[in-house]
């Protein structure tokens, strides 16, 4: 990993928890976090909290980034079964990467376990805001039970995220009939 010599202690910090957390996970000691930002832990104590509030800051501010990366523009003339299909699309184009590990928000629920995790806790908004955005979608293209249409969309999403992210399988080909075939049973148009 590189950092940047021009970027600030905290930006340094931040983009080394989002790397190695992504590629090792969440139990990465602080150690190797300083070392990877070249900061002192001082001074990333200085900085954050403890830890876990490092690994929350480090989430959220790529929650917008990864939001911007899924969803189609809010003004995209489409309509919601399309804007729906959007999602898996970029899914599935994200999941062909060769660096891709999966969901970096549903990795962290998983591994932390603890739902009061401060991480875990903007994790958990980060997924919640996605399955809103579905059952707004879901909603608006007159799913006859948008809640329930959003819940079974975001477990493909999420099983097809860990699916691939462990390299068990590649949701290409199988993301687009499987969405279309909940959206249509629920009604979409």
């Amino acid at each position: 990993m590189t950092t940047d010599a021009k970027s600030s202690p905290r930006e340094r910090l931040l983009e080394a928890a989002a790397t190695l957390t992504y590629r090792d996970g969440v139990a990465i000691g602080v150690d190797a976090l300083c070392k990877a930002a070249g900061v002192s832990k001082r001074s990333m104590y200085q900085l954050f909290e403890s830890k876990d509030e490092l690994l929350a800051a480090s989430l959220e501010e790529r929650a917008s980034a990864y939001v911007a990366t899924l969803l189609p523009e809010a003004d995209d003339n489409r309509s919601p079964h399309e804007r729906i299909m959007h999602v898996f699309d970029q899914l599935a184009s994200q999941a062909g990467a060769p660096d891709f590990q999966g969901c970096r928000y549903l990795a962290v629920q998983i591994e932390l376990k603890d739902q009061s995790h401060p991480a875990s806790r903007v994790a958990r908004q980060v997924k919640a805001n996605l399955t809103g955005f579905l059952r707004a979608e879901a909603e608006q293209g007159g799913a006859s039970d948008p809640d329930l249409l959003a819940r079974q969309l975001m477990l493909v999403f999420d099983g097809a995220s860990a699916r691939a992210g462990i390299k068990a399988d590649t949701p290409t080909g199988l993301l687009e009939p499987t969405v279309a075939v909940l959206l249509d049973a629920a009604g979409m148009r």
